[in-house]
């Protein structure tokens, strides 16, 4: 499924790190301090989107009360103090070797931000397979596509050699704006039924990318 690319660029939360319950939890958290209904993890996966800001609505908070930048800010305040909590998904570490082992290039481009990226990616021992780590350079998880085209350009490949994975519709729109060909995984912040939607591939995890 891979063979044929140069470089892949894969996206972060809920691509290779498994931090959905986590983030659900949190939420949860925000929501019961203001008196808003809770949410499974269904609930979420059918309900997230981007911007971020655009979930926060849909879940019901009123940014005629407080903004979303204030509750943006407490929810990843809680986050990085508990994002330990959380683990890669199963084999992730084998699929990046073994993707490291067929010759082709890895990057990860990530609505996390930059700083942070970069010491969880380290904190995982994952660093030196990537040749770059892209995040924005703010907490409220907006666009990649900025992000993903200076990527690009930085790799100098061409459209046919770069494949996206991620696991959300934004991913898609960020891999169609940069060039680049897309596949989806299930098992993250968006459920199956909303990625097939897409028109892309997509696979239940990550360990499908080997099967023809």
């Amino acid at each position: 499924m891979i063979k044929n690319y140069k470089h892949i660029i894969w996206d972060w939360n809920g691509t290779l790190f498994n931090d959905v319950e986590l983030c659900v939890n949190i939420m949860n958290g925000l929501l019961r301090k203001r008196k808003i209904n809770q949410l499974t993890v269904d609930d979420y996966k059918n309900i997230f989107t981007f911007p971020v800001s655009d979930y926060y609505a849909k879940v019901g908070f009123d940014f005629s009360v407080e903004s979303f930048e204030k509750v943006g800010k407490e929810w990843m305040d809680e986050y990085e103090t508990r994002k330990s909590e959380s683990n890669l998904h199963p084999g992730t570490r084998d699929v990046l070797e073994k993707i490291s082992k067929m010759g082709k290039g890895q990057s990860i481009l990530s609505a996390y931000s930059q700083h942070t990226l970069v010491e969880i990616v380290e904190q995982y021992k994952l660093t030196p397979y990537f040749s770059h780590l892209v995040g924005l350079d703010h907490i409220y998880a907006t666009s990649k596509v900025e992000l993903g085209l200076d990527l690009i350009r930085k790799l100098e490949l061409k459209e046919e050699e770069a494949v996206l994975i991620g696991d959300t519709v934004h991913d898609y729109d960020v891999a169609k704006e940069i060039g680049a060909d897309c596949i989806l995984i299930a098992n993250g912040h968006q459920c199956k039924n909303t990625l097939l939607k897409c028109g892309a591939t997509v696979l239940n995890d990550i360990n499908e990318i080997f099967i023809d």
